[in-house]
């Protein structure tokens, strides 16, 4: 099955807890515009986000880049499976503290057990303010 931008945005209050629906994300691109097993969200920078350096929250990002990935693995296996967070790993570039961040995930590779992806969070002046990896065990 091939996934446009709104169906991906139809299906995460779907699949995900109501707090990341909260989160607003917003699925820009999928597939042809960014890559097979690729999507493009975007995620306001709420109050709530922020911590008390004025800058958004670790915690915030590294559940927005968990998020996407697991939409970009819907992308690359025509469907959405039970899958489960094995790792993830991220490096804090840079503060995010615009209105908004851009988020890519790209899924590496993806077996019959394990997929593996790497996500860029970028400021909206395209600095790049984290990079995550991740491995996910496919149920």
């Amino acid at each position: 099955m091939s996934f446009s931008a709104q169906d991906l945005q139809d299906q995460i209050p779907k699949i995900f807890a109501p707090w990341i629906t909260a989160m607003d994300l917003q699925v820009l691109e999928v597939g042809a515009g960014v890559g097979a097993g690729e999507v493009l969200l975007r995620l306001p920078v709420k109050p709530e986000f922020v911590h008390s350096g004025g800058v958004m929250c670790g915690q915030a990002t590294m559940a927005a880049a968990d998020t996407a990935m697991v939409l970009a693995l819907m992308m690359e296996l025509g469907e959405f499976r039970p899958m489960t967070t094995v790792q993830l790993q991220t490096s804090f570039l840079r503060p995010i503290s615009g209105e908004h961040c851009l988020i890519r995930a790209r899924v590496l590779r993806s077996g019959k057990s394990l997929a593996f992806g790497t996500i860029d969070i970028s400021n909206p002046d395209g600095r790049l303010a984290a990079q995550a990896t991740t491995t996910y065990a496919l149920l």
